[in-house]
């Protein structure tokens, strides 16, 4: 059932948002008559194919096919539903999403929602109040001192201490009204083992807050200022911690990842604070946790590429490797640092600055060439045995490689290395290709490449008679007069001319919203292609007759030639009626001839 406050809502949404303004905050764009073009966002390419034509409200590009509105540029740049792409840009124009009538379960959730912020951020002010203001936090701020983390990079991050006792925080929360059933669902506080109450998570460390990437406080991390164990404490997992899907400083990183293009990400957030202190902002750490494809979802609706810059002993070395698989099924641009001297990010930037960091930005290794030298590293190539564990590593490594070239490059670098005849390497690949068990494949990463898409004058003259239904939905009765749309000879434009029909007979309006949410992938791109393709300086409606000629003669192409082959088989097998299928296949082409 149509919610009507909701089509009001993303009609209001989309009347108030301008695709000109919104392509062109990620995208440089050069204005060439009524349209602007620029190089696509989301693929490589060097001559720009992307148009926005801000008059139809659509963009669309000629090089990989990507196409729709702006809620549909939005949901591909941001990597987020089409619906959250509209919800993104109301809150970005201050239009509040209607409200459903909700549960009472719902709204005991939200509610709680509510409180485990407010407990925590209450939390975060507690801890930030005991390092900077009392003596308690003496001990903190001489550590903080020590690693060079300086007092702005300590209002920045609201970094804080929690006091060597087991009651501190629980009496003042309890004496402000929160009761000791939030104060355990926040993870603040531990239920003892033995006798009743509850005692204070986090005694005697430096305390990280931990935000979601819109600020909100949702745990913390606690770190030891000796070499006691457990060096960090995190909060338990909660309704709003779930450490596969943060990644901490992200939400203070974003602007700067945007604008740089680029993520760091670093495993833990000492190494992240660090760096930052250091003055390079565009840096998120992954709570020193394995990383997940939530994470690297949610770096890339900042920056297309990601910088791995995990510690360089081998347990950082190994963390890469598993991280470098989890990336390649997101299509992200990948990049590694190494740290020399086995050394971590914030050692290496609190002993060499800034500029030494950033120049191993220059010199970061591609995936392939990482996961190549990795693999070569750890494996005896000297012996028969450990050159074919290596060749076995490695071909996951050469089926997933970016291209043909690469993966040529990098098979000749394994024949030179492992003195493997090539023809055995490339044997080996093929067979590691066709393995039936599909768990044992690599997938693919969805990237958007350049395709080269077959085209001719059917398939224009199809577009042509889209974008004039679009504009005079009546036109579509001119069309069905000469072509049923279940004959229309592309499947995908077929696809779009019955939607219209559909629309039409419900009495109900095109909309660039519901068709991008409604039709099939395929058809929304090719929908605006239709409505972005320059027609400038041509009669439209002339056009437009000319191309629903073109469809009825291939239409009628088509009937000819089933009934010519129709006539064959009967005149094969004596059967008469092969005389009744010539005449209608000469009326055909009669008509053919006529048009």
């Amino acid at each position: 059932m149509k919610n009507a406050a909701m089509d009001e809502f993303v009609e209001r949404v989309r009347a108030e948002s301008d695709i000109l303004s919104v392509v062109a905050s990620y995208v440089p764009l050069k204005r060439k008559g009524n349209r602007y073009w620029g190089c696509c966002p989301f693929h490589q390419e060097k001559t720009p194919s992307f148009s926005v034509v801000p008059s139809e409200g659509f963009f669309y590009c000629f090089g990989c096919h990507a196409g729709g509105n702006v809620f549909k540029f939005i949901s591909l740049i941001e990597n987020v539903s089409y619906f959250d792409a509209i919800k993104m840009q109301a809150e970005k124009l201050n239009i509040p999403l209607p409200q459903r009538e909700r549960s009472e379960k719902e709204e005991a959730r939200d509610r709680k929602i509510a409180d485990l912020h407010k407990v925590l951020t209450m939390a975060r002010d507690f801890f930030h109040s005991c390092l900077t203001r009392t003596p308690y936090g003496e001990p903190g701020m001489s550590y903080f001192a020590g690693r060079g983390i300086g007092q702005e990079t300590i209002e920045a991050f609201q970094l804080g201490f929690a006091p060597n006792s087991y009651e501190k925080l629980r009496d003042a929360f309890m004496k402000r009204g929160v009761s000791e059933e939030l104060l355990k669902e926040s993870g603040l506080v531990t239920a003892r083992q033995e006798g009743t109450g509850v005692y204070d998570r986090f005694r005697n460390r430096v305390m990280i807050p931990i935000a979601d990437e819109r600020g909100r406080v949702v745990g913390f991390g606690g770190r030891v200022m000796d070499d006691s164990t457990p060096k960090y404490l995190n909060s338990p997992e909660t309704m709003i911690f779930n450490k596969r899907r943060l990644l901490f400083g992200l939400d203070r990183a974003k602007q700067e990842i945007r604008r740089m293009k680029y993520a760091i990400l670093v495993e833990g957030y000492m190494d992240a604070i660090s760096l930052y202190n250091a003055g390079i902002q565009n840096v998120a750490a992954s709570l020193g946790t394995a990383f997940t494809i939530e994470q690297c979802r949610l770096l890339l609706r900042f920056a297309p590429e990601i910088y791995f810059c995990y510690d360089s002993d081998e347990a950082g070395q190994k963390a890469t490797m598993r991280a470098l698989g989890i990336v390649r099924e997101t299509g992200a641009h990948v990049k590694v640092l190494v740290v020399p001297d086995g050394k971590d990010p914030d050692e290496f930037v609190r002993k060499h600055g800034k500029d030494a960091f950033l120049k191993l930005t220059e010199t970061a290794l591609p995936l392939t060439e990482y996961q190549t030298r990795y693999i070569l590293s750890h494996h005896d190539v000297r012996t028969m045995d450990g050159k074919a564990a290596a060749l076995q590593a490695m071909l996951p490594v050469l089926y997933e490689a970016a291209n043909v070239v690469e993966q040529n490059e990098y098979i000749g670098r394994l024949t030179r290395t492992l003195g493997i005849d090539e023809g055995i390497i490339r044997q080996e690949l093929a067979n590691y290709r066709g393995r039936p068990d599909e768990s044992l494949q690599p997938r693919r990463a969805p990237v958007r490449q350049a395709v080269r898409q077959v085209d001719n004058a059917v398939r224009r003259a199809g577009r042509i008679v889209i974008r004039q239904i679009w504009n005079d939905p009546d036109s579509i009765l001119y069309l069905k007069s000469a072509v049923p749309l279940e004959k229309i000879p592309f499947t995908v434009h077929g696809e779009i001319l019955r939607y219209f029909d559909d629309k039409i007979t419900r009495g109900e309006a095109f909309s660039d919203t519901a068709a991008m949410s409604e039709l099939s992938g395929d058809a929304a791109d090719e929908l605006s292609r239709a409505l972005v393709e320059n027609l400038d300086g041509q009669d439209l409606m002339q056009l437009f007759e000319d191309c629903v000629r073109v469809l009825r003669k291939t239409v009628l192409q088509l009937r000819f030639e089933e009934l010519r082959l129709k006539a064959d088989a009967l005149e094969r097998a004596n059967d008469s009626s092969f005389l009744e299928v010539l005449r209608e296949s000469e009326s055909i082409r009669k008509e053919m001839d006529g048009l």
